[in-house]
């Protein structure tokens, strides 16, 4: 896999996100295109800014290796100097007017303890770690982009069953008002239908403004608008128990991984600290070259000198009043602080696992029970309209059926939501909701060792990267969503 070198803006097509699961796209009588969740994920990988943001930051991290390598590699250095002596001694016959001095150094480490070796080690494991980080925020991203889909699915359904209550409660009343007028009801049921009126329509903008709230977080995640969201397809490779998932999940959760790494990065500090009280050496060479310009006119002084040396320096600590065996101790406790917050992120991926794991079981048998909830209570709802037609029900009957009707409706396309999200949230604990997972092609994915093996190796002083540019997308020209819902069934699948 090739990339360019500054791993610029990444083409990310739409291409299939599950294997063997074709999606197909609507389009809308305003020529919109339909969005799947798939598209949705590639913009957001494409073009979300905290993924974006640690790509680069990773990138920054890549750079902790030839910094701690330049320590153990020569050093060398250039000098010129023009001195004018504008007041010269009455007794200085010899003196110089004037000196052109250059100077050249070039200093060699030879052995420093075994710091430039443990602190490049150090800056290996943390870049290891930083890919897992990175992997971690795209599971992070992705997630929260479903959960963003489900959010806008959900609430869009609620909107219309809302909508469709309102509705019914209006003719409702309206038949209620009529029935009045010629004596059949009082006027106690035309107040408890108005009531339940005005209650619908304050469910209904409630509704509404968080549909507005969902659409909204859904455009700050991927960066467009969701237009007309298809419903995903059914998520692969779920685990049969949750203990096969915890066993996946300690093998690949990104977490863990960069704790792992941590451990390791911590281990070699320790071999840093200890470097600071061994001795040390070091090779040095440097010439010179001076010339008076012709500023001294006694014959027997010579006007230009030619200096050349080597040193070998060998530097061997007596005593440091104690602050060497402080950076070991020091760094020996936050090795330990490392080993155990590996544990602490073990405990909280298992927690997380299982917890996820139980939702969406739990979910699954809601949406079981309440489609069945469903069903009996639209069978209610015609029984108890049917029985008040000959005087057996009362109109509060009525509106209680419609009322428990609607809610069941409410309580199933949450309980969709909630399983799907929480389905989700067991692939990214076990390590398998990233883009490699995902199937996001057309495009080479983003491969932070690339870059890695890139500057890995550069030494050279000037060799800079490109100027950054951005790479999300900004949000400022989308117009601000509202709370209008396409036409159609609220209950999809039922």
């Amino acid at each position: 896999m090739t990339m360019h070198d500054n791993q610029t803006r990444l083409p990310v097509r739409r291409a299939r996100l599950f294997g063997g699961l074709a999606l197909g796209a609507l389009i809308l009588a305003s020529q919109a295109q339909a969005e799947t969740l798939q598209g949705a994920l590639a913009k957001a990988y494409e073009n979300n800014p905290t993924l974006t943001a640690a790509r680069a930051g990773q990138r920054a991290n890549d750079e902790n290796v030839p910094i701690q390598k330049a320590a153990g590699l020569p050093n060398a250095g250039a000098g010129v100097d023009y001195t004018e002596n504008l007041v010269l001694p009455g007794n200085a016959f010899f003196s110089p007017k004037r000196t052109l001095t250059v100077g050249g150094q070039v200093s060699v480490p030879i052995y420093q303890g075994g710091a430039v070796r443990n602190a490049v080690k150090a800056a290996k494991y943390r870049v290891e770690a930083g890919q897992a980080d990175l992997r971690a925020t795209e599971a992070s991203i992705f997630s929260q982009t479903v959960g963003a889909y489900m959010d806008v699915i959900r609430d869009q359904a609620i909107v219309q069953l809302n909508q469709k209550n309102v509705s019914v409660l209006r003719t409702n009343l309206q038949a209620t008002s009529d029935r009045f007028e010629i004596g059949d009801l009082t006027r106690t049921d035309v107040a408890q239908s108005e009531a339940r009126l005005a209650l619908a329509e304050g469910d209904l903008r409630t509704a509404e403004s968080n549909l507005i709230a969902s659409r909204e977080s859904y455009i700050r995640l991927v960066g467009d608008v969701p237009t007309d969201l298809e419903q995903p397809p059914q998520l692969p490779g779920m685990p049969g128990t949750a203990e096969e998932a915890v066993a996946i999940a300690l093998n690949s959760n990104p977490d863990i991984d960069a704790a792992n790494q941590l451990v390791n990065a911590s281990r070699a500090d320790i071999g840093v600290a200890r470097a600071d009280r061994l001795p040390k050496l070091k090779a040095t060479t440097s010439a010179g070259y001076n010339n008076n310009l012709n500023s001294v006119t006694d014959t027997t002084s010579e006007n230009i000198t030619n200096s050349a040396s080597a040193t070998l320096s060998l530097t061997i600590p007596l005593f440091q009043g104690g602050r060497p065996a402080a950076l070991v101790r020091q760094a020996q406790s936050r090795s330990s602080q490392a080993i155990e917050n590996y544990v602490e992120t073990e405990r909280n991926v298992i927690a997380q696992t299982r917890g996820a794991y139980a939702a969406w079981q739990a979910n699954e048998r809601i949406i079981a029970a309440t489609q069945q909830a469903v069903g009996a209570n639209a069978l209610s709802l015609e029984g108890v309209r049917a029985e008040n037609s000959v005087g057996t029900r009362s109109i509060l009957d009525i509106l209680n059926a419609e009322q428990e009707y609607l809610n069941t409706q409410v309580q199933l396309v949450s309980a969709r939501r909630n399983s799907y999200v929480a389905a989700f949230s067991v692939l990214a604990a076990m390590g398998k909701a990233e883009a490699r997972d995902l199937g996001i092609e057309g495009g080479p994915l983003y491969d932070p060792a690339v870059n890695y093996e890139r500057v890995r190796g550069k030494i050279f002083d000037w060799d800079d990267d490109p100027k950054p540019q951005q790479q999300a997308t900004d949000t400022r020209s989308i117009p601000a969503a509202n709370a209008a819902v396409p036409a159609g069934d609220p209950l999809p699948g039922q």
